[in-house]
């Protein structure tokens, strides 16, 4: 669908540089998405896997991060190939709704309640990042922590729209429960992709 380069604004590597690879076609459907314009594959004309992979490369940042739209409809073995081949750290954004394919420096795990990952998915994790959208998803957030591999870090990020509402639980939340952190959209802060 689009690529460009910018810093990471989330998780556990936000404030590094990174070039983006957003793929289009989506089959989750989160109500909350801020690119919903991702979601129909056939709206974004295919890019040839190599093309992707140089473009990443003459960015200059080390790491290449595929997201969506919902990245894991596709199989993405040539696509880590070709980004490794060129010298690339290679991150996965999903929700793990389908097999993880392609081989990762990092996975970053967003599961969603109204459509669960592939069970595989759990152990592939490096990063659960849970939107909190409404209180009742910190319970439903330690549920999933229980799913991932004890080395996987665990972060609670407030739904941008809820924001305001939000922040204030989830900090008291992982005042009481350190073993979470906070995930903050910083990109939308600085105003920036």
């Amino acid at each position: 669908m689009e690529d460009f380069l910018t810093l990471q604004g989330e998780g556990y590597h936000q404030g590094k540089a990174a070039y983006f690879l957003r793929l289009g076609g989506c089959d989750v459907g989160c109500v909350w998405c801020d690119v919903k314009e991702s979601w129909p594959a056939e709206a974004h004309p295919p890019v040839a896997v190599t093309e992707m992979a140089e473009r990443a490369r003459q960015s200059g940042a080390p790491l290449a991060v595929v997201t969506g739209g919902e990245p894991t409809m596709y199989n993405l073995q040539a696509l880590t190939d070709a980004l490794h081949a060129k010298g690339l750290h290679t991150h996965l954004e999903t929700s793990g709704v389908n097999p993880i394919t392609g081989s990762w420096d990092w996975v970053c795990l967003s599961p969603k309640k109204f459509r669960k990952p592939d069970p595989s998915s759990y152990g592939k994790a490096d990063e659960l990042k849970v939107i909190v959208f409404h209180p009742s998803d910190l319970a439903w957030a330690e549920q999933e922590a229980a799913r991932v591999n004890p080395a996987c870090r665990l972060y609670l990020q407030p739904e941008w729209s809820k924001e305001k509402e939000m922040v204030p639980l989830i900090v008291e939340y992982i005042k009481k429960h350190p073993r979470w952190r906070i995930s903050l959209q910083v990109h939308k802060y600085l105003n920036i992709p």
